[in-house]
């Protein structure tokens, strides 16, 4: 039985490590999962006054639905002064809104990240902890994969080229989907 895993990146640029480090996941995922890319592009900055005019917008309906048919979630987070990236943190806020708070209840979820600094995703990593924890989340906690130096582990276009980092992926999401 195949299992799904939605993966979100937490960065918009086009020639984004994280989205590159995600695609990279969805390439070597073990055999049996699928990594699902979901996008957060089109997701508006939270504002209560749209949710009660207009209800949730499209691509909030959309990313709930595909959060709710996966079996896990994988955040690859960059790391933007030393936390987490409002875009991706807005994403999920809006994610648990209405019956979507209840469709992180117990949901294994992992987090990793590339960073061009020297000590990778470890701050934004740690600071996703009381959001997860908030959300009830099953946190996976036992293996940690932050890509540092990342400019030269991928090509222009955010393509990871480093067979090493590749690796690494390979059995951070080994470990992560064991307990599917």
């Amino acid at each position: 039985m195949t299992k799904t895993i939605l993966g979100l990146s937490g960065s918009l640029r086009r020639a984004s490590f994280n989205s590159g480090l995600l695609r990279a996941a969805a390439d070597v995922a073990p055999e049996g999962v699928t990594i699902q890319i979901g996008s957060i592009r089109e997701v508006p900055l939270y504002d209560g006054d749209l949710e009660a005019a207009s209800g949730l917008p499209t691509a909030v309906r959309e990313l709930q639905s595909q959060l709710g048919a996966a079996d896990a979630l994988l955040l690859v987070t960059p790391e933007y002064n030393n936390g987490i990236p409002g875009v991706l943190k807005n994403a999920i806020d809006w994610l648990s809104r209405g019956e979507g708070l209840g469709l992180f209840v117990g949901k294994p979820v992992a987090v990793i990240g590339a960073s061009p600094g020297g000590f990778g995703t470890i701050l934004a990593q740690n600071h996703w902890l009381p959001v997860l924890r908030t959300l009830k989340t099953d946190l996976w906690t036992q293996g940690r994969l932050m890509v540092s130096r990342a400019e030269s582990l991928f090509d222009d276009q955010g393509n990871l080229t480093d067979e090493r980092t590749r690796e690494s992926l390979r059995k951070y999401l080994a470990g992560f989907a064991s307990g599917l």
